[in-house]
């Protein structure tokens, strides 16, 4: 329930300062004796695998205590130091080696690990007292599909939750305690649900003995069996049940069948997408296997994969905790994407839509693999790419350049315009040759010819959305020419949209703004890049930056004309004056 890389810190180091707590621990640790983990894994010392199985372990008490406290961690660091003790003594009872150390303050009750949750009343405030985690983690987690259906509710609800802050991990920790604490009906000691939450690795014994739920689910089976072959009048009754079974499987299979070709019939004839069927693509990814998963977020989960003839394509898995709008998503995506086809703009190779009763609906966009990962890895994980470089100062310029070239031609160059919504860091993709490719459709919207705006839901990430839009629903070709200034402040920089000083946010354009007004150009780049490039090459594509991402619509230019500013065809204009951010000192009382 802590970062892995602390696994390898000596708990022995915390003894002295352990036994001094004088908290007792709320939590009874006598479990770890009772359930059927692999302990094998914990025999010898500094064993592989150790310390992430006791993470499991250590989680499914602490979901036992969020069970019968209603609290998310433990109270306060002496009941951590006591808890951590106890942990260890059962361990060492049983001649095992738990060399692994524990950071305390990630298991003390905080309200700013996530969302402000320190209890089970915060979560109901903020996420309601029933989820889809009800439907998804309420289960006998027979097979990997219905695991696979828990997780991604948890990493579906933990997404929301981490919007509220910045402690995404943290809040999947809460999400899963959550989950375990409260969703399955047969109770926390239920092997499979503990092994699927916490991956806890189950003895021999568990696989082949089951949990006390399952013997007795056995011993009805054979007690029926034995019923049934001595009262043969049950025999008519059985096959009225198969025949009223068959009847529902096949009106639920008509009932899928009818979903599957109601969105199909959405996504208009496209130049060159096809539609695969799910079995291509659970082959492609091996059974969309862990270790085919490349990244997720709060609209999907995206797995490497190799077709048949050898392409390798990146597959994008729609979550479906709701429905209707994940088919609007959807449908929107497969549509606009299809039509359009440009270097800079990422290639969709098709889509797939299957439904059936034990998975539910699925939805699947299959596009080209993108090598080097999204602009915002590269940026600010210090990824590194294929030819084992940093992003040098051409890189940079032609990533920009990439990128208002693959937007001009959305503006531009299809009748009618496509406003992309939601242009980002990570929906920017690098290919092998780490050219820029824009990704990420399905906010995307097509305009009426002739029309110059369009009102509608705001949709996209804070810090991205023009003020106009933000505040009024007002989408513009110019919208997205806001969020493209914001990009190029970023790439140029090195510095994320938003930061902070003073404790304030401060974004990006005023940064910048106050460096430009007082001379410090040069400050506004990445160190990396400073001496890298041309001087007057590189505060052009400052100026135009800022022009773009001018709060008022007027002084930004076009897509096309802030193209031409960028390769110096066209000179620039003045920078206006930007009204005073709201982390002005003008604004304090």
């Amino acid at each position: 329930m802590r970062k892995t890389n602390a696994c390898l810190a000596l708990i022995f180091c915390l003894i002295t300062f352990i036994c001094t707590a004088d908290s007792s621990c709320p939590i009874n640790f006598d479990y770890v004796k009772r359930f059927p983990w692999n302990t094998s894994l914990c025999i010898e010392p500094m064993a592989e695998n150790c310390c992430q199985t006791l993470e499991g372990l250590l989680g499914l008490g602490l979901s036992k205590h969020l069970k019968e406290t209603s609290l998310f961690y433990l109270p306060n660091a002496d009941a951590v130091y006591s808890c951590i003790n106890d942990f260890r003594n059962k361990l060492v009872s049983m001649n095992l080696f738990p060399v692994c150390g524990y950071l305390t303050n990630d298991l003390v009750v905080n309200t700013s690990n996530c969302a402000g949750i320190a209890t089970t009343r915060d979560w109901d405030d903020k996420v309601g007292s029933s989820s889809k985690l009800d439907a998804s983690c309420n289960s006998d987690f027979i097979g990997m599909t219905q695991c696979s259906s828990c997780l991604e509710a948890v990493s579906k609800v933990s997404s929301k939750l981490a919007s509220f802050n910045r402690h995404s991990t943290k809040c999947y920790n809460y999400t899963l305690l959550y989950a375990a604490s409260n969703m399955n009906e047969h109770g926390l000691d239920y092997i499979r649900a503990a092994a699927c939450m916490f991956r806890l690795p189950l003895s021999n014994l568990a696989y082949t003995t089951g949990s006390k739920g399952l013997s007795k689910t056995k011993i009805l089976k054979i007690a029926f069996g034995l019923f049934g072959a001595l009262i043969g009048v049950l025999a008519a009754g059985v096959v009225i049940i198969i025949h009223r079974k068959s009847k529902f499987i096949r009106e639920q299979n008509a009932f899928h069948e009818e979903y599957v070709r109601g969105v199909k019939a959405k996504v208009l004839p496209n130049t060159g997408a096809k539609w695969f069927n799910i079995g291509e693509l659970e082959e492609a990814t091996g059974g969309f296997s862990q270790r085919n998963l490349i990244g997720q977020g709060g609209y999907g989960i995206v797995y490497k994969g190799v077709l048949l003839d050898g392409t390798v394509v990146a597959i994008k898995k729609l979550l479906d905790l709701d429905t209707n709008e994940d088919d609007v998503d959807f449908t929107n995506e497969a549509e606009i994407i299809s039509k359009i086809r440009h270097r800079n703009l990422l290639v969709l190779r098709g889509f797939c839509v299957t439904s059936d009763a034990i998975r539910g609906n699925r939805r699947f966009l299959v596009y080209d693999f993108m090598s080097n990962g999204s602009l915002d890895e590269c940026l600010f994980n210090s990824r590194s790419i294929s030819n084992r470089q940093v992003l040098n100062w051409p890189m940079r310029k032609n990533i920009i350049l990439d990128v208002a070239k693959g937007l001009a031609y959305l503006h531009y160059g299809i009748k009618p315009a496509i406003y992309h919504r939601d242009i980002k860091l990570t929906n920017i993709l690098l290919d092998s040759d780490m050219k820029a490719r824009l990704a990420d459709f399905g906010l995307a919207k097509q305009i009426t010819e002739g029309q110059s705006h369009i009102t509608t839901r705001v949709a996209g990430t804070y810090g991205y959305l023009a003020p106009e839009y933000a505040l009024y629903g007002q989408l513009t070709e110019k919208s997205d020419v806001y969020s493209f200034g914001i990009i190029v402040l970023e790439i140029l920089s090195g510095r994320k949209v938003l930061g902070t000083s003073d404790s304030s946010t401060v974004l990006i354009t005023d940064w910048a703004w106050d460096h430009v007004k007082s001379g410090n150009v040069d400050e506004i780049f990445d160190s990396t890049v400073r001496e890298d490039g041309p001087k007057i090459v590189m505060e052009r594509f400052v100026h135009v930056g800022l022009l773009c991402a001018h709060v008022m619509v007027p002084h930004r230019p076009t897509i096309s004309d802030a193209l031409k500013m960028l390769e110096g065809d066209i000179d620039i204009p003045g920078l206006p004056e930007r009204p005073l951010p709201l982390s002005h000192e003008s604004y304090r009382f």
